[in-house]
């Protein structure tokens, strides 16, 4: 029941957050922890899709342009890991990898060698920024009954 609780007390707020981020223009995020273009793999079809990415409090989201008025999409990057890996002729691709099986790993590229660096360096930090926020909510919604009352 707890892990429930905590669950949906996280998913609540990421989904308030991310449905107000997501409904605006790319460059009216504030503050974002990174910016810019992005090709994206799409699996199924095993093309690159240059997309419009801004990387903000460990959701990176993605437009169709600079100039689209709402994300076309978004990816929560809690307990995903980054990677640098070489993929076909890319020489250097970013890879999310989730932390299960279940879902999907996504691999980006960048224009360069040197934007690619600064994604990842990027990417975790902004993961990592976020870790410790999650680990003292657990920590409190685990703490006994007790203790949480006034």
């Amino acid at each position: 029941m707890l892990n429930t609780l905590i669950h949906l007390f996280n998913n609540h707020v990421w989904e308030h957050v991310t449905l107000h981020n997501s409904s605006l223009p790319p460059l009216a995020i504030k503050n974002p922890e990174c910016l810019g273009l992005l090709h994206q793999l799409d699996g199924s079809a095993d093309v690159w899709v240059q997309r419009y990415c801004i990387l903000k409090d460990g959701c990176l989201y993605f437009y169709t342009s600079i100039r689209s008025t709402q994300a076309s999409g978004g990816l929560y990057l809690q307990g995903y890991r980054v990677n640098e890996q070489t993929l076909s002729f890319k020489q250097s691709v970013i890879e999310l990898k989730p932390p299960s099986e279940e879902f999907k790993t996504f691999y980006f590229c960048a224009e360069n060698k040197t934007e690619n660096q600064r994604w990842i360096t990027a990417l975790k930090m902004s993961i990592k920024k976020w870790l410790p926020l999650h680990q003292a909510i657990q920590d409190f919604m685990n703490r006994p009954l007790e203790e949480t009352r006034m």
